[in-house]
């Protein structure tokens, strides 16, 4: 599944969740079981987006060009002191 795919799926199941979730307080006991088991789905498919994610980050990361690391001024040291 593509990372595209994934996040259509996860505000697919989100929108569903958040109608059963209304429906659920109102003491819709139905709903309620919805909500439990659509919990269970988006935690497998929040897993999948998870590895999805961090694959995408490094394919990215790997492909564009690094840029050069931008020098710091270097730090001025104190002058020795004087011993009396």
């Amino acid at each position: 599944m593509a990372l595209k795919d994934t996040v259509e799926h996860v505000r697919s199941l989100l929108i569903d969740l958040m109608k059963d979730l209304d429906k659920a307080t109102r003491g819709n006991k139905a709903a309620a079981q919805r909500v439990r088991t659509k919990t269970i789905k988006l935690e497998k498919v929040g897993k999948v987006y998870r590895k999805e994610s961090i694959a995408s980050e490094k394919k990215e990361k790997g492909s564009k060009a690094k840029k050069p690391a931008a020098k710091k001024p270097a730090a001025k040291k104190p002058a020795p002191k004087k011993k009396k």
